[in-house]
């Protein structure tokens, strides 16, 4: 498939998603008034060094030289921004589009995979199999300006069209469970996101260097639970998959009401968040009523320039509406790694998480993940291992000797590789392919077969890197 028909979608796509974020300004071109903003002194001398961390920027779109805070602190960089209001390494490598004006600042970044992919493709006839051609995308927008000396105001938004290209049911993934379409639980598929996934407004003020309040309000938005979602985790920036453990993870991502108090005082940041604990329904393109009838709470520490922890624990109400009866308590914990390996496109991101949903008696299910990205300029590999438990319910099984709420355990090892193929306008084009195999319990051989296999090649657009 020839490159301009994705580069037109891209173009108009984060056109539509700016034109929501924030109203343009006449002065575009104009630099960005300096802030006397200080980093946190040592860690972050340490990213200096690597031209990663310092709050001095150059524009990707213009050349121009800017310099963007973090979108809840001023005194932090805006590479450690995650998902949500979660934190990543300061040491993360940042693809974006920027411009600026005399009072506003805007980032553009987003992702869109043109891709086929085959499920339990050594399983024609088992359960689980299906190929697709699919198209996976986002684009996440944000605007900030100062207020007075001591304040800052953030509006983000993150738009989808998920559901226009690959349908309500979404596309084929071996073993993925979680949402509905006409009214069945999806199993071996990956649901599609809302076309308004964020639209959020946060105001935070600065006590001082090592002290700011933020107050964080979405309709939709992310609640104070889980790491950074697994579309905006660097170490998974090459995999257009979602993680088999989204629903134990971080799948509140995307809330329909939420609103997060946070209080940073150095390395840590201590958030509470009220939020609408039920999963977003099947019409993606309308907004949900927010309900306010859950609860998280999480512990933030970035103990170096290279690292990112947290912790949090959440209760959500009735999140699944095939089961309103039942109720989730999740419990996450993880940690972030990030380093620069050249002055040139060369890092690495690393990710290990862990998550557990507890509904009551029997019935907990435990999640762990570990994935990595490594970037060499225009060459990428990158790998991702999971275990997973998941219920005869989940995965639509019954064997007959088993109890209706026995649970699972399933492997799965992927390994991809892309290639950039050419840039313009600091847009990367890239081509990539990767495979998945499955460990799985002898007990669902008979539904899937013997160690299943999975595929996929897919042509990616994404913006280029920011650089000093």
């Amino acid at each position: 498939m020839k490159a301009r028909p994705l580069i037109s979608l891209f173009s108009g796509y984060a056109l539509l998603l700016v034109t929501s974020v924030s109203a343009q300004h006449n002065h575009m071109e104009m630099p960005m008034k300096k802030d006397s903003v200080k980093h946190e002194m040592h860690d972050h001398q340490k990213i200096d060094k690597h031209d990663m961390g310092n709050m001095n920027r150059t524009d990707s779109m213009g050349g121009m030289k800017m310099q963007m805070n973090h979108s809840f602190s001023l005194s932090l960089p805006m590479n450690r921004n995650g998902s949500g209001t979660s934190w990543q390494p300061d040491a993360t490598p940042m693809y974006a589009y920027m411009k600026h004006s005399d009072k506003w600042n805007y980032m553009l970044h987003g992702s869109l995979y043109l891709r086929y992919t085959r499920q339990n493709l050594n399983h024609i006839t088992r359960k689980g199999f299906g190929d697709k051609v699919s198209l996976p995308n986002y684009v996440m927008g944000m605007a900030q300006r100062k207020v007075g000396e001591n304040g800052l105001l953030t509006i983000r938004s993150m738009v989808s069209l998920d559901r226009i290209f690959d349908g309500g049911s979404g596309y084929p993934l071996l073993f993925q469970s979680g949402e509905t379409w006409k009214g069945n639980a999806l199993v071996d598929r990956q649901h599609p996101h809302d076309l308004i996934s964020e639209l959020a407004v946060a105001y935070t003020q600065r006590i001082n260097q090592k002290m700011d309040i933020t107050i964080y309000a979405g309709y939709p938005g992310e609640p104070a639970l889980g790491p950074t979602a697994f579309m905006h985790r660097m170490s998974a920036f090459n995999n257009p998959d979602a993680a088999l453990g989204h629903h134990w993870q971080d799948a509140t991502h995307i809330t329909f009401g939420v609103v997060t108090a946070g209080l940073r005082y150095g390395k840590f940041k201590l958030e509470a968040s009220t939020f609408t604990g039920r999963e977003p329904n099947e019409n993606r393109f309308n907004f949900d009523k927010p309900r306010f009838d859950s609860y998280s709470y999480r512990l933030l520490f970035n103990p170096s320039a290279n690292w990112a922890f947290q912790a949090s624990h959440g209760y959500i109400k009735s999140p699944e509406a095939n089961h309103p009866e039942e109720n989730v308590k999740r419990t996450t914990v993880s940690a972030q790694h990030s380093m620069v390996l050249g002055s040139k496109n060369r890092w690495i991101s690393s990710s290990l998480v862990y998550g557990l949903n507890d509904s009551g008696e029997n019935h907990k299910e435990s999640s762990v993940l570990a994935e990595s990205n490594l970037q060499l300029d225009k060459w990428s590999v990158y790998g991702r291992y999971e275990w997973v438990q998941k219920s005869q319910e989940e995965l639509d099984v019954v064997p007959a000797d088993k109890m209706f709420n026995h649970k699972y355990p399933i492997s799965s090892f992927t390994l991809g590789i892309n290639r950039q193929i050419f840039s313009f306008s600091n847009t990367l084009v890239q081509a990539g392919i990767q495979g998945s195999v499955y460990h799985i319990d002898k007990d669902l051989k008979s539904f899937y077969g013997k160690m299943p296999l999975s595929g996929q090649i897919y042509l990616r657009l994404t913006p280029g890197l920011m650089r000093m």
